[in-house]
């Protein structure tokens, strides 16, 4: 009976997150929020922290949910990198991206230095503040139904920053290596060759025969067992071999949009099953998120916090200044790479393993920082695009099937 009681518990829990997906579609038309932000506010609201709904369910179902949902969204941006787009935005991507990365770490870093702040300390933090939220933006784009060169740009941006910060990362570890004593560690940065090389191989090797494939699978049911078959398989293999499973999908996504041109079925298979496990993926994570860790963070996340948003604004304006792009895009694409997730509380997990005496501060602030960006970046992200003048511009961001 036990056991019937627990399976009636989660079919309603089940059923009833879905319905909250319908209920921020409507209330987000008449708002201004995102519902990336609502359903995150949803999931606050029945974790400990409020009403206890989702207690052990949210800790025990967050991490399969959101590595299921994660790899949908890093196949579905992968689209965004056909050769054709690539010619067309390839410049202000490259330019954008690396210098977002490196202005948010350099204004980080001398800024919490200047405070006071270790050198150690502030190189991690400056790390972290790299570490962008994908699936958020994503969404944001998707339900504001915006469309230009804008959006897809930011797209293509905020899938490739999070491989520029893991390798930034991976070469700080290796100085504060150094700082304590322990010599220039090539450990880590072999670690950080593998995890962007891991993912990539695998990437490749699943992509080249998925796009020979999907010319032989009929549309329906047939491409969308398939499209779900090898993008699962993609971020499995990913996970088993230790590489970053969101660069291994989105990888598999641009092989396939660039070597099975003449229809784009596989994407439009995933995206049509990609919004439950988004819900999903938003509840849970409002429901993991602990939100006394903000009054834990002190000075120096307060700090970081700051640093990282003028960072960000920063990085944007001078990444659109080279790339020669316009005003409109140099202004807002800063405020739009605000959302940070779960990649900078890894980064900080890893951290306070190889450093434990810098893990009492830093996961507080990653964790507090955390909150804090994902429920106010989706917001800002949503104004950006606003002022950019691209919302409602498109129905959708996939080619249509003779795309």
């Amino acid at each position: 009976m036990e056991g019937v009681n627990q399976t009636a518990m989660t079919l309603i829990l089940l059923g009833g997150i879905f319905l909250l997906g319908l209920l921020t579609d409507a209330i987000g038309r008449h708002t201004r929020l995102p519902r990336v932000t609502l359903l995150l506010i949803f999931g606050v609201l029945m974790g400990p922290e409020v009403f206890g709904v989702l207690t052990e369910n949210a800790e025990k179902w967050f991490p399969f949910v959101a590595n299921m949902a994660l790899v949908m969204v890093g196949f579905l941006l992968g689209e965004k990198f056909t050769i054709a787009s690539f010619r067309e935005h390839g410049r202000v991507v490259l330019w954008v991206s690396i210098v977002v990365v490196l202005g948010t770490s350099a204004v980080v870093f001398s800024g919490l230095v200047i405070g006071g702040v270790r050198a150690d300390l502030a190189l991690i933090l400056a790390a972290l503040a790299t570490a962008t939220d994908p699936a958020a933006t994503m969404d944001v784009v998707l339900e504001s139904k915006a469309d230009g060169p804008f959006s897809q740009s930011l797209l293509r941006i905020v899938a490739v920053d999070d491989a520029w910060g893991l390798i930034l990362f991976s070469m700080i570890l290796s100085v504060i290596s150094a700082l304590n004593g322990q010599g220039m560690s090539p450990d880590f940065l072999l670690s950080g060759a593998w995890e962007i090389g891991g993912a990539v191989l695998i990437g490749v090797a699943l992509g080249i025969p998925m796009a020979f494939l999907t010319g032989r699978v009929r549309p329906g049911e047939p491409t969308l067992i398939e499209a779900v078959g090898v993008v699962f398989l993609c971020g499995g293999i990913a996970l088993w071999l230790d590489v970053s499973f969101l660069l291994a999908s989105m990888v598999l996504g641009t092989v396939v949009a660039n070597c099975a041109r003449h229809h784009t079925r596989p994407f439009h298979a995933i995206e049509d099953i990609e919004w439950p496990f988004i819900v999903l993926f938003f509840v849970l994570a409002g429901a993991s998120l602990q939100l006394e860790s903000i009054g834990r963070i002190g000075a120096v996340g307060g700090g970081y916090i700051c640093l990282r948003i003028a960072g960000r604004l920063i990085g944007g304006w001078l990444g659109g200044f080279l790339s020669k792009a316009g005003t409109t895009f140099r202004r807002w694409m800063g405020m739009a790479l605000l959302p940070q997730a779960g990649v900078a509380i890894g980064m900080a997990l890893i951290t306070s393993q190889q450093f434990p005496h810098l893990g009492e501060t830093i996961l507080p602030v990653a964790i507090g920082a955390t909150v804090f960006f994902e429920l106010i970046g989706p917001v800002l992200a949503r104004i950006a695009l606003n002022r950019a003048g691209e919302v409602g511009k498109g129905d959708t961001l996939l080619l249509d099937e003779d795309g």
